[in-house]
């Protein structure tokens, strides 16, 4: 897997919305903010604050600001501004020859992970499983953000609130993102490498048996068993006092289970997902997870 390039300051960024719409004016602030605090200079998408329907614009307005700034030789960054849903939409549509011809960073989480898991099989190419542009950036998060970007030291490390589920170190390539993603890209042409990887997993507003039966579907197939080790980060908003089934399991039983069976190194609690302390994850480069030290160290070179 081709890393992506480094991320000097004077970069130029474009802001895109390639899944869900903006709901306040501030978002396109922030993140033009956020872009001048970390040194580079905002190109906000021509359609960046359409709407239509639960999307950011119609698919062809969307898929031209993604397509725009990966043909666009003077752009060294895509950041997407938010997630949502709509990205797998594009799929289809991505100019990956431009990206393969000169490869750029892209950076989003949750929705984004459509894009993170293409770009892997089509282009070859590691991206960065980090905050949306939107986001407000916490002191961890930028910092985080920062190494990964500039690829000049660890972006991740000690999970300090981590839990080990089954002890051990494991080395591998980082795969994965959200667990609703990755579970409807499964089957298909862009469904991600998982043999030998370090998968790591996040989502949000998912009942416990929801996400039982996501990880059900990764481990019928064989996916959970390929892997090398597990990180399960941030399952927020998952309403396990009300299930709607009559009965409950927590959360934390039904991702011992997934440990249990797949037998190899997992951690629970990595800063991921939809928490503002989120380290920014380079997927496709190798790591090495260490399950008892609750850490995960990605080698950036």
């Amino acid at each position: 897997m081709r890393p992506y390039p480094s991320v000097k300051p004077g970069a130029r960024v474009a802001l895109i919305a390639p899944a869900g719409p903006l709901s306040l004016p501030a978002d396109i602030e922030r993140a033009t903010a956020n872009a001048k605090v970390l040194g580079w200079e905002p190109v906000i998408g021509d359609h960046a604050r359409e709407k239509h329907n639960y999307f950011a614009g119609h698919d062809d307005e969307r898929l031209s600001d993604l397509n725009d700034a990966l043909r666009d030789d003077s752009i060294d960054v895509v950041w997407c501004l938010r997630g949502g849903y709509g990205a797998m939409r594009l799929l289809e549509g991505v100019d990956y020859a431009a990206l393969r011809d000169q490869p750029k960073v892209i950076i989003g989480y949750s929705d984004i992970t459509a894009f993170h898991c293409a770009i892997a099989t089509r282009c070859g190419l590691s991206s960065i499983h980090g905050p949306t542009a939107r986001s407000k950036l916490t002191p961890f998060s930028e910092r985080s953000l920062r190494a990964a970007v500039l690829r000049t030291e660890n972006p991740c490390g000690v999970a300090s609130r981590a839990k080990t589920l089954v002890g051990g170190r494991a080395r591998g390539h980082l795969v994965g993102g959200n667990l609703a993603l990755l579970a409807a890209l499964h089957g298909t042409p862009y469904q991600p490498r998982y043999d030998g990887s370090i998968l790591v997993l996040e989502d949000v507003n998912e009942a416990p048996y929801r996400i039982e039966r996501m990880l059900l579907q990764l481990r019928l197939s064989g996916a959970l068993q390929s892997c090398a080790g597990i990180a399960f980060g941030a399952f927020t908003n998952t309403g396990e006092k009300d299930s709607g089934l009559g009965g409950s399991r927590s959360l934390a039983a039904v991702l011992q289970e997934a440990a249990d069976i797949a037998g190899v190194p997992t951690l629970s609690n990595i800063p991921m997902g939809h928490i503002d302390d989120q380290w920014s994850i380079p997927l496709g480069m190798e790591a090495e997870l260490d399950a008892d030290a609750k850490s995960i160290t990605v080698m950036m070179e």
